[in-house]
């Protein structure tokens, strides 16, 4: 598999996406402590978190629509530029605390970063296939830049896992020294190194750049209408997410009461998961010749048995073996998930479709978090967790019977209304008898 971090400009986009994820873990930390502090109430803790994730997904195809159809240069710098502009006057409004003016500057800033996100994975991916072609000499290459997407994938699915473990602990110690204001600058300064270090980025995709913004959400709704792989795997990860976000209010209680390991205990849990992570982003980036089908279900499997593990775990040290197994699930799941999302979409598309799963990323996570916390105030943690064990570990089922065999052939008039063509299939050009994109 080619490796990323040969090319200049994908060793930008994954420092960039480097910094950008331990700041935004910075300012989240900063917020949940402030706010909470200001209202000693949890409801506004996760008013602010709905603000942050929930509101701007429905906001963010319609963004990036926008910006891709935009000929002005630096647009992905802007909404860096913009998030550090957020961010400051959060700073500022918690030396005045007022909740509302809070929830409005977090759905903004939240609103900036799904999109930015979506768009960096896929500048990412366009960089990879133009390195792939400049290192070939020209000449086209389907396979060859598949994997080269996928290889910037894992690198900057490493870069994720590596944030998950410092970035909370990077944001505690912050805020416990200098304070949320302080935190929140922090955070402020890695959107404008993000700013700085994607300046040469343009998002703008040349095939539709005279569509409107409707016109080219409807050619995005059109593919992934049209396409029923991706539709299913956009449904099966929209369900597997509400699996597996259901955890989080259910994780506190569990370690406190059921376990009886106290605040200790839930930090050796979190941490022993994040480990997991660690493992299994680094597994995806040496396994290039595993199908991205097998992994996204062998992910999927591995977390809904780490959740069913706690609801059997007798003691602490078992379940923080059930973590660990859990987070190497959650490592090598979404990685692959986003390379095979791209694969079955013509690269034109690719933004607005990142938008689209991006969404997906910040709205089935508001819906398992109500799961959970009815799950676990109806019955107890573990019940809980034996719940959304067995519903993520059935999820596996319907991505094992995805066929991940399709990838779009052309990429002629995808700007506009006419939805693509499905390409053939080249299933076999992987592992006898598996379901994996070629």
């Amino acid at each position: 598999m080619p490796t990323p971090l040969k090319s200049p400009r994908l060793r930008r986009i994954i420092a960039a996406y480097t910094v950008n994820r331990l700041g935004t873990w910075v300012g989240m930390v900063a917020l949940s402590v402030a706010v909470y502090d200001h209202t000693h109430s949890a409801v506004a803790v996760a008013a602010m978190l709905v603000s942050g994730q929930v509101l701007p997904a429905f906001a963010v195809p319609a963004l990036i629509a926008r910006v891709e159809a935009s000929t002005r240069r630096r647009e992905l710098s802007a909404l860096y530029l913009f998030e550090a502009a957020a961010t400051c006057a959060l700073a500022v409004v918690l030396w005045h605390f007022w909740l509302p003016a809070v929830l409005l500057l977090v759905a903004l800033d939240g609103t900036a970063a799904l999109a930015a996100g979506a768009l960096l994975r896929t500048a990412a991916a366009r960089a990879a296939r133009e390195e792939h072609a400049a290192s070939r000499g020209g000449g086209a290459d389907p396979e060859g830049e598949a994997a080269a997407e996928q290889s910037a994938n894992a690198a900057i699915n490493v870069a994720f896992s590596t944030t998950f473990v410092l970035g909370p602990a990077l944001g505690g110690a912050i805020v416990a020294g200098a304070g949320a204001s302080a935190a929140l600058f922090a955070d402020a300064g890695t959107f404008v190194a993000c700013g700085l270090l994607l300046l040469d980025l343009h998002p703008h995709v040349e095939e539709a750049g005279g569509d409107s913004v409707r016109a080219r959400l409807r050619a995005a709704r059109e593919h992934i209408m049209g396409a029923p792989a991706l539709r299913s795997l956009l449904l099966a990860q929209a369900i597997a997410l509400v699996f597996f976000e259901s955890a989080a209010p259910i994780e506190v209680a569990y370690a406190k009461s059921t376990l009886g390991a106290g605040a200790r205990g839930y930090g050796l849990l979190i941490t022993a998961w994040g480990v997991g992570v660690v493992l299994g982003s680094i597994i995806f980036a040496r396994s290039p010749r595993r199908g991205l089908g097998t992994m996204i279900s062998l992910g999927t499997l591995l977390v809904g048995l780490a959740y069913i593990g706690f609801a059997v775990a007798p003691s602490l040290g078992v379940a923080c073996g059930a973590a660990v197994v859990g987070g190497v699930g959650n490592g090598i799941q979404w990685a692959p998930l986003v390379s095979a999302v791209q694969r079955l979409t013509p690269p034109s598309l690719h933004g607005r479709v990142m938008g689209a799963l991006e969404s997906i990323g910040a709205i089935s996570p508001a819906i398992g978090l109500t799961l959970g916390g009815v799950l676990v105030a109806l019955s107890s943690p573990r019940t809980a967790f034996l719940v959304v064990g067995v519903g993520a570990a059935l999820t596996t089922i319907a991505f094992v019977r995805i066929p991940l065999g399709e990838r779009p052939l052309e990429d002629s008039g995808h700007g506009s209304g006419e939805p693509p063509r499905e390409g053939r299939d080249i299933a076999d050009s992987d592992a006898p008898g598996e379901p994996v994109l070629g």
